[in-house]
């Protein structure tokens, strides 16, 4: 079954054309590595939590929105192998193509899928 890496980002909303050029980039590298998808997507209906919350786990600031992303890869074998040529890729170097929000604020990780229809 495939397997899907996820990720939560605090963005300064006025980069989100910055954000949106960055995730092309990204995402073609990523295809290239063998993902078979991936999902960009900007906040809209992203409600403050009492305990728990988007905006709390990023630490959302005022001037920023959350952003919700995903990746589809066919296995984790593939996802793993992928994941370092990615990294060691010319185009995803930070004077290249650097990163419109703070990476220390992100929240990520790898799922395996247990329900799909």
């Amino acid at each position: 079954m495939s397997y899907v890496d996820g990720m939560i980002a605090a963005v300064p909303t006025a980069n989100r054309e910055q954000f949106r050029k960055h995730a092309e980039i990204t995402a073609k590298i990523f295809k290239e590595c063998g993902a078979l998808s991936l999902v960009e997507c900007w906040g809209d209906d992203v409600p403050d939590g009492k305990v728990t919350s988007f905006p709390m786990a990023v630490k959302l600031k005022p001037d920023e929105t959350v952003i919700f992303s995903w990746i589809v890869w066919p296995d984790k074998a593939t996802r793993d192998a992928g994941m370092q040529t990615m990294m060691n890729d010319p185009r995803m170097q930070p004077d290249v193509n650097p990163m419109p929000f703070d990476g220390q604020r992100m929240v990520f990780g790898g799922f395996n899928i247990i329900v799909q229809v």
